[in-house]
């Protein structure tokens, strides 16, 4: 199977992108869940294109809600701004992709992943940090860490 992303390519033309999503969080913040993307062999969190007039916030509860089947979920605060570029063969172009990550908590247990994932496990944070591919996430997970050892409250579900 090709690979849906390569190396930015400086000559080629560049688009923007805009996504949301979050770290979805355990009821008790203890655990997150984590996507398996088969294609690309990765764990990543819940997350996808804000569509024309839609919110960030809409666009992440709407995104964790298509990728995971679980529908009870609490957004909490904004924890981190990512930003990367690649290249995309098919369309012969690169990415320039800035995605919006919020913390999440739900109560529900049992993901039902989209199709492109071939399975959903919740992990504790630390090994969620191992799990995941890029330093980006990682830097993702430890923000989320560093509210939650500092500033409980920002963190806390309502």
């Amino acid at each position: 199977m090709p690979a849906r992303s390569e190396p930015y390519r400086p000559t080629a033309p560049i688009v923007a992108e805009l996504a949301a999503g979050a770290v979805l969080l355990s009821e008790s913040g203890e655990e997150t869940l984590l996507l398996h993307q088969r294609d690309e062999d990765r764990w990543c969190f819940p997350k996808g294109h804000v569509d024309p007039g839609e919110s960030l916030t809409e666009a992440a509860l709407r995104e964790i809600r298509e990728e995971t089947g679980l529908s009870e979920i609490r957004l909490g605060r904004e924890v981190d701004e990512v930003s990367y570029r690649f290249y995309q063969p098919r369309t012969n172009r690169n990415v320039y992709k800035t995605t919006v990550y919020f913390v999440a908590f739900t109560r529900e247990r049992t993901a039902r992943p989209e199709k492109i994932f071939d399975r959903a496990e919740w992990f504790d944070l630390t090994t969620a940090r191992d799990q995941v591919k890029y330093p980006t996430d990682r830097r993702v997970i430890d923000r989320v860490l560093e509210a939650r050892s500092g500033d409980t409250a920002s963190a806390a579900p309502d």
